[in-house]
């Protein structure tokens, strides 16, 4: 199944195709892709017997939203592949390094996001999206807890980001729209391997980041299961799982955001985001 939100409502999308979840089911689901999520179990088996004239809509990408407007956590995890906790000069964590961007900053796949002052960087990343509440989940059991997976981007303005003894990381990752995402949800069934996506950044067409989701020290199933021993996990949460090598402040020289960059973001088998920049002063 690949949830996507058009004009507010969602759809089930297959190919260049879609289907509102309202109309497609005669008003016994709702179009709040958010309410979709709390029943998750339901309306995913009710996808799976969607017939193929149930899709008569079409897909412009350019208008779906963001699959989960409005998570009530958005966790996210620093240095979660080897080859960037080695750029950014540390060795690879023993246990997940977690922090939060505040869900204020979530919106949809193809953004116009308006630079702050500072030193804005990219952090293309695989999202998990959470399926059910869920507490003390085992590892082997996290992925029934996983409603799907998406393409996210961690922008961080590294000025505020790194200021400050403890730094403010959510502060940094958190202005608005430096939490794209999309451009759907797609259910871990149609992966052939969701632990091992191919993953890449590419900056006004230059690739700047590139690997694979297995090379990730912590694994969704891990990060799910280590999370949840601490706090309940609710429908709809997101987790950011760390980014690959490439980031721009770890470049020589540094390579930061500017007015008119591109920035593309893409995961194996679950599609692309891409977001322009205009300057801070910009209208």
């Amino acid at each position: 199944m690949r949830l996507g939100v058009l004009d507010g409502r969602a759809v089930v999308v297959g190919g260049d195709r879609a289907a509102d979840v309202t109309v497609a089911s005669r008003g016994r689901l709702p179009s709040d892709p958010m309410a979709l999520l709390a029943d998750w179990p339901r309306v995913r088996d009710w996808a799976a017997e969607l017939p193929g004239d149930a899709y008569d809509l079409t897909v412009d990408v350019s208008l779906l939203g963001a699959p989960v407007p409005r998570p009530r956590q958005v966790f996210a995890v620093a240095l979660n592949y080897p080859p960037h906790a080695a750029e950014a000069g540390f060795t690879p964590p023993a246990e997940p390094l977690v922090f939060t961007k505040f869900p204020s900053c979530v919106t949809g796949p193809h953004t116009e996001v308006r630079l702050p002052e500072g030193k804005v960087d990219w952090e293309v990343e695989l999202v998990a999206v959470v399926g059910r509440e869920t507490y003390r989940v085992s590892e082997d059991r996290a992925w029934e807890a996983v409603a799907g997976l998406t393409v996210g981007q961690d922008l961080s303005e590294r000025v505020i980001q790194l200021r400050g003894k403890p730094a403010q990381f959510s502060l940094g990752k958190s202005f608005p729209g430096f939490g794209p995402t999309g451009p759907v949800l797609v259910t871990p069934d149609e992966l052939d391997d969701p632990d091992d996506l191919e993953i890449s950044g590419l900056l006004n067409g230059e690739t700047v980041q590139h690997d694979r989701t297995k090379s990730m020290i912590f694994a969704v199933p891990e990060l799910i299961a280590r999370l949840s021993a601490v706090l309940p996990l609710f429908p709809g949460d997101l987790v950011f799982t760390g980014t690959p090598a490439g980031v721009g402040n770890r470049m020589d020289p540094p390579r930061y955001l500017t007015a008119a960059d591109e920035l593309v973001s893409r995961i194996q088998g679950i599609g692309e985001i891409s977001q322009r920049f205009t300057g801070p002063t910009d209208i």
